[in-house]
């Protein structure tokens, strides 16, 4: 069988699977010029069931956006149309089935490595400076495309090819080329172009591969190939038997094709096992328990040790292993005791992050409900936030957030709680707290930080920040739900910022109270 006739059997076969409507629908409006926002969100909205689930993943710490996302059309303007086209195939092809036979290709596991190549592309592409992150997530899922259909397509034949890879006789690519006259490389950008996909996620399917092999000008698709490249072999250290020499091969190109340097590894490193655990859960694949990449190699490298001992050794070695993964697994406990307090802290400013917050604030209302005393909640937004970034750079405003922590963290009581809400926004949890003291809280902090000098090497600055205050008694409530409470912090912020900003705002059911 050649090239050819492979591609021809393929687009013709009755097992080729076929894109949902949404998802096909989607791909013809986005490709119009005059499409508008409205029109992407009433097209998604016709599937409730879709529908759902995006905004399911629109309100979860895959965006961590500060401000809840209650419909597709908010949706669709937060995200954008990229965004949500990307989420609309990435939830059509999770739903293809598996094919009628059963052998070594394995469907489930397909997509749960599918998955986390998603996940890792997005995690990798995170690090690299000004990258356009909006479609990485369904190139990831979809650079294998190429070997479902085979599978489906050819499954007496890819059976064959799974074989041999599997003895070790070839690699896959190579045994493909030998069975078909072409690989799924090649077989995933062909059905995805009759699909009418456009060349930003056709042409990463094609060189995922081979990022050398992209002699294009567009350097998104350019960065986008090498992001699916590095995801490949990063994902392998998960979920081969050779952890070390992926390992080694990742961190080497890392660098080479997106300069990443240790630092960026290391932090993905530590979150990639997470982040596919997360994922599993957002879109519906059962996957968890996900070992760490540090854990993967410390067995790896016993493994390799306990084969180069003979049997006498390896009983004396087996007893001393034994101790020292006891050891470990104690290190191990506490070190992921750490990682889970890392994983509740902003990474630049080092207060508490979106996902703390929402945790923290479940658990004082629950703590004010049996105790039936009031909370208070601050919603903090630095005035003029962009305006300043655009003026000073990136590298000052950092230093602007970092440092407003600071003097946020040294004004509030120690049973308050102190979150990066998202951008420039922050929150603070007053439990225990009326009216009146939240006023007075909010009062003083916005002094604080009116009144502080922000220094660095350079100069010295000097910002405001507005603040939206609101209390609830949750006890006396009927129905009382978190998101309530915030979108009247929010409402109070929104007012704050309209009188002028550089003031305090608490929302009441008939009018909002003013501090100046």
């Amino acid at each position: 069988m050649n090239k050819e006739q492979t591609i021809s059997a393929v687009l013709a076969s009755d097992e080729l699977p076929t894109l949902p409507t949404v998802a096909s629908e989607i791909i013809t409006l986005t490709a119009r010029e005059d499409t508008t926002l409205t029109d992407i969100g009433d097209l998604v909205s016709k599937d409730t069931g879709l529908s759902a689930k995006i905004l399911k993943v629109s309100n979860s710490s895959f965006y961590s956006f500060p401000q809840q996302i209650s419909s597709i059309n908010q949706a669709v303007s937060i995200l954008g149309i990229n965004a949500v086209r990307s989420l609309v195939l990435s939830f059509s092809f999770l739903t293809i089935k598996t094919g009628k036979k059963k052998g070594l290709f394995n469907f489930e596991n397909f997509w749960k490595r599918s998955l986390s190549e998603a996940v890792a592309s997005k995690l990798i592409l995170e690090h690299v400076k000004n990258a356009d992150t909006e479609e990485i997530f369904v190139c990831g899922l979809l650079q294998n495309l190429g070997q479902l259909i085979l599978a489906r397509t050819f499954p007496d034949e890819y059976e064959k090819v799974l074989q041999q890879v599997e003895e070790g006789q070839y690699d896959a690519l190579n045994t493909e080329e030998e069975v078909f006259g072409t690989s799924h490389p090649t077989i995933g950008y062909e059905v995805a172009k009759s699909w009418g996909f456009p060349e930003v996620l056709l042409l990463p399917i094609l060189y995922h591969h081979d990022p050398g092999q992209y002699k294009g000008q567009d350097k998104k698709i350019e960065t986008t190939i090498k992001a699916l490249y590095l995801s490949d072999l990063l994902v392998s250290i998960l979920y081969s038997d050779k952890p070390q020499e992926f390992h080694k091969r990742f961190r080497k190109e890392a660098k080479k094709l997106l300069g990443l340097n240790d630092k960026n590894v290391e932090h993905i490193f530590n979150e990639v096992h997470t982040q596919v655990d997360d994922a599993g859960q957002y879109f519906g694949l059962r996957i968890k328990n996900t070992k760490s990449v540090q854990e993967i190699l410390q067995e790896a490298n016993i493994r390799l040790s306990l084969m180069n001992l003979d049997f006498d050794q390896m009983n004396k070695e087996l007893l001393k292993t034994k101790v020292e993964l006891e050891n470990l697994t104690q290190e191990l406990e506490k070190k992921n005791k750490l990682l889970a307090n890392l994983a509740n802290l902003d990474g630049l400013t080092g207060i508490y992050n979106h996902r703390f917050f929402q945790n923290s604030l479940d658990n004082e209302i629950s703590r004010a409900m049996r105790n039936e005393t009031k909370i208070s909640l601050l919603l903090i937004d630095i005035d003029f936030f962009k305006k300043f970034n655009d003026t000073y750079g990136h590298q000052v405003g950092d230093f602007i957030l970092k440092t407003f922590s600071k003097v946020l963290k040294e004004n509030i009581r120690k049973y308050d709680t102190l979150s990066r809400y998202g951008g420039e926004e922050f929150t603070v949890i007053l439990p225990d707290t009326n009216e009146e003291d939240a006023i007075t809280v909010a009062e003083k902090l916005r002094i604080a930080i009116e009144e502080f000098d922000y220094k660095d090497d350079r100069e010295t600055y000097h910002i405001t920040a507005s603040f939206g205050a609101a209390t609830a008694k949750p006890a006396i409530m009927d129905e009382f739900k978190k998101s309530d409470l915030i979108s009247q912090a929010d409402s109070a912020l929104y007012d704050a910022k309209e009188a002028g900003r550089n003031r305090v705002a608490f929302f009441a059911p008939k009018k909002k109270w003013f501090k100046f």
